[in-house]
């Protein structure tokens, strides 16, 4: 089945991690234009050899300046027609448990993987409702859907809110053609998960647990947002789809 898009015009966010930068390169190699926003930068390679994308060195949680460069962005383009969130972060170390974590770190993970989630949203559904046309597709955890005795509590419940935001989203806007979808990694090989790199045994031992015996790459995500942006998903919103390699569907 060969995917199309009617779109031609894309924002990502959190595009220099690993799913961002293998999803803006996918889009770019379907014609699409993008807007790369991220604290990190690419490499020059990646900008040179990814012809249609265009990175800005941005903050998600300063409400202004990402309205300005959105805008900035549309006013050239004439349209944003998606919006792929891979905004998040995971702190091992300081996101524990709710009895424990400092209120400024639990403050500061909301602020990122969630309130941004509301200032996008809030710059980018308008400007699609005067095209009648958009996607979304964010990106959560499954870690949202269950506890844990070694808990990134902040972490978990900011991605189950993401959930609901998007599946509100998708009620709100479907009228006016814009869907809202949520995909949820298992344990994806990407630079936030640097603790595999010190210790590849543990890893390893990760694996044994997944049905599918590997670890997942960037590009297992980055085909799922791919399939959801486009005109072949027109009748899915509002929904969430698990990428795990089964792990959730154990006992």
């Amino acid at each position: 089945m060969e995917l199309l898009y009617k779109g031609k015009n894309a924002v990502v966010t959190g595009a220099c991690g690993g799913m961002g930068l293998e999803i803006s390169k996918n889009l770019s190699e379907n014609g699409i234009k993008v807007l790369m926003l991220d604290l990190q930068s690419p490499s020059k390679n990646f900008l040179s050899e990814n012809i249609n994308c265009d990175f800005k060195r941005l903050d998600v949680t300063n409400l202004n300046k990402l309205k300005s460069a959105i805008e900035k962005f549309y006013k050239k383009n004439k349209s944003i027609d998606y919006l792929i969130n891979t905004t998040g972060v995971l702190w091992f170390n300081k996101d524990v448990s709710a009895t424990d974590i400092k209120t400024e770190i639990w403050d500061k993970v909301f602020e990122i993987n969630l309130k941004s989630m509301m200032y996008l949203s809030k710059t980018i559904v308008p400007l699609m409702k005067k095209n009648n046309f958009g996607s979304m597709v964010h990106i959560s955890s499954v870690d949202a859907l269950s506890g844990d005795d070694k808990p990134q509590d902040a972490y978990g419940a900011s991605k189950a809110a993401m959930i609901r935001l998007s599946k509100s989203l998708a009620i709100q806007f479907a009228s006016n053609n814009i869907r809202s979808n949520i995909i949820l990694p298992g344990p994806i090989e990407t630079g936030m998960q640097k603790r595999w790199k010190n210790n590849p045994k543990s890893k390893k031992n990760l694996e044994k647990l997944i049905p599918l015996q590997r670890v997942g790459k960037p590009h297992d995500i980055s085909n799922v947002c791919m399939f959801l942006l486009s005109d072949q998903a027109s009748y899915i919103t509002g929904t969430e789809i698990i990428v795990d390699g089964g792990i959730t569907s154990k006992p």
